[in-house]
């Protein structure tokens, strides 16, 4: 079959990031120097193919790659693959593979290895659906891999970039390991060194790591990385005075998440750095669609959805925050106001007549939140507060946040309600909105099976957004997404590196000590 070469762009999202660059920037880049970064939480996997949270991820995209990646303006790029080949009827896609390439044990990666790869995916990630279309996976030779789908994907390269539950090339040995047992091994610039969970992780350069040559510098989690730090250690540091602290006393390099008030206290210290990037994420409440009282009584969704105050949530926790009632962040050109109507209500009368309308009976609701992020606590505070006043019977179950995303990733902790933050679908598009609507534990719902079957087969963008807003007024109408506000993520770090910028998950490669 003759393919035609095809360029993937997705709509780009802008993040505004106001960053004031430490003196010095222009020394020569050197290798050397260890960074400690003080992170909200431990990490809880470092399997890609399941690894759904920033605190993983943000580890795990140092380790491993993947054909293509998210590029810096947040379009497909190749990564692994040195060009990606799409057939005409956008059915087959052709990948030739960058040669060369080592694994950090030392072996050459080949399309053996991706293909072993998708193999795993298929059985242990949650975003397996995604490969639910493919007919047949192809070696023809160690350089190439084929993908062949029974009908049209016009987004299927798209879906591939996602960050979230990422497609990352692994050894072939590795395909039969399950879902979060597996050996660390990847095509990355750095490799682990030490993993103590629930304490800390420690990064080392690999050594053997293979740049991809052919591009000009680092473009996102693609083009060409370049590991000049000797380590890179991440710390869990649930509470943000102690990172506070750890960044004041040197004891930490880089701190993630500075609650807003917080922030204020290192105003005039001009060894520190307060990086704002917004928009980053949606603070964004799930419902359950799978656990009673929940599951049966939309009424009862519909109610806790008529009480989210997005002023009083972002208030109490000090957020930077914008009124948003999309699920898309106002400059993705998927954006819309289908969710206005049934956005920020703040309403105990509207509630308390759903509730009767439904003949709420006074079943227990369970809230599951965490500590570890102060607006999720603060929102999940406020929320429960209101649910008491329009006579909702609420427990408010209080864990870590790497329980609390595992509980939300896989239905389990027997919450009805939870609430997180959701960063790369409002960022990425419909495709990758996909597996953040699986929070809600309903990804069999024919709305989103049919909905996204009918998407991803028409290459018109203006009847694939019309799909979208089907879909994204279904979920909050019906309660299983309530959406708070886009919120600002602020982070801090001291001035003995140069080259750190602000992004969706923050990288360390071309970064070096002064």
């Amino acid at each position: 079959m003759t393919n035609r070469r095809q360029t993937l762009l997705c709509g780009t999202a802008i993040i505004a990031a106001a960053l004031t660059f430490a003196a010095g920037e222009a020394n020569a880049q050197k290798r050397g120097g260890n960074l400690t970064y003080a992170n909200v939480s431990a990490v809880g996997t470092m399997d890609p193919m399941v690894a759904n949270a920033v605190v993983d991820l943000e580890t795990i995209h140092h380790v491993y790659e993947g054909l293509v990646a998210m590029g810096e303006d947040y379009s497909a790029t190749p990564m692994l693959a040195s060009k990606v080949d799409i057939s005409p009827d956008g059915r087959v896609f052709t990948f030739s593979l960058r040669k060369g390439v080592k694994f950090s044990n030392g072996k050459e990666m080949t399309a053996t290895d991706v293909l072993a790869s998708f193999e795993r995916y298929k059985k242990v990630s949650p975003n397996a659906p995604a490969l639910a279309d493919v007919a047949a996976m192809e070696t023809p030779d160690p350089y190439t891999f084929i993908i062949k789908l029974n009908k049209p994907n016009s987004l299927f390269v798209e879906v591939m970039k996602t960050p979230t539950y990422s497609f990352s090339i692994t050894p072939a040995e590795l395909k039969d390991q399950p879902a979060r047992e597996l050996e660390i091994i990847g095509t990355g610039p750095y490799q682990v060194a030490e993993y103590r969970k629930d304490s800390h992780i420690l990064l080392k350069r690999n050594e053997g790591y293979t740049p991809d040559m052919s591009a000009k510098g680092p473009d996102g989690y693609a083009g060409k990385k370049t590991a000049y730090l000797d380590t890179i250690r991440y710390n869990s540091v649930p509470e943000a005075n102690t990172r506070i602290a750890a960044l004041q006393s040197g004891g930490a390099d880089f701190i993630a998440t500075i609650p807003g008030d917080i922030a204020k206290r290192l105003k005039g210290r001009t060894d520190i750095t307060v990086m704002s990037v917004i928009p980053f994420c949606q603070a964004t409440f799930m419902q359950h669609a799978k656990n009673p009282p929940l599951s049966t009584n939309r009424f009862l969704r519909q109610a806790i959805a008529s009480l989210v105050d997005a002023e009083e949530m972002m208030e109490a926790a000090g957020q930077v925050w914008d009124r948003n009632p999309s699920l898309m962040f106002k400059p993705s050109a998927y954006y819309s106001d289908v969710g206005a109507p049934f956005y920020d209500l703040h309403s105990v009368d509207k509630a308390k007549a759903l509730l009767k309308q439904g003949n709420y009976a006074g079943e227990k609701v369970v809230l599951e939140t965490n500590n570890n992020y102060a607006y999720m606590r603060d929102s999940s505070q406020v929320l429960v507060e209101q649910m008491k006043k329009a006579g909702i019977n609420v427990e408010l179950k209080m864990v870590d946040w790497t329980t609390n995303a595992g509980d939300m990733a896989r239905g389990t902790g027997g919450w009805n309600v939870t609430i997180t933050g959701l960063c790369s679908g409002p960022l990425l598009g419909p495709q990758q909105w996909r597996l953040s609507l699986a929070y809600s534990q309903n990804p069999d719902d024919p709305v989103v099976t049919e909905g996204y079957a009918k998407m991803f087969a028409t290459t018109d963008f203006a009847e694939r957004k019309r799909i979208w807003q089907g879909i994204e007024k279904y979920f909050i109408e019906e309660g299983y997404m309530m959406k708070v506000a886009d919120i600002a993520d602020l982070r801090g770090m001291n001035d003995k590196f140069v080259g750190i910028k602000p992004y969706y998950m923050q990288r360390f490669w071309d970064v070096w000590a002064k």
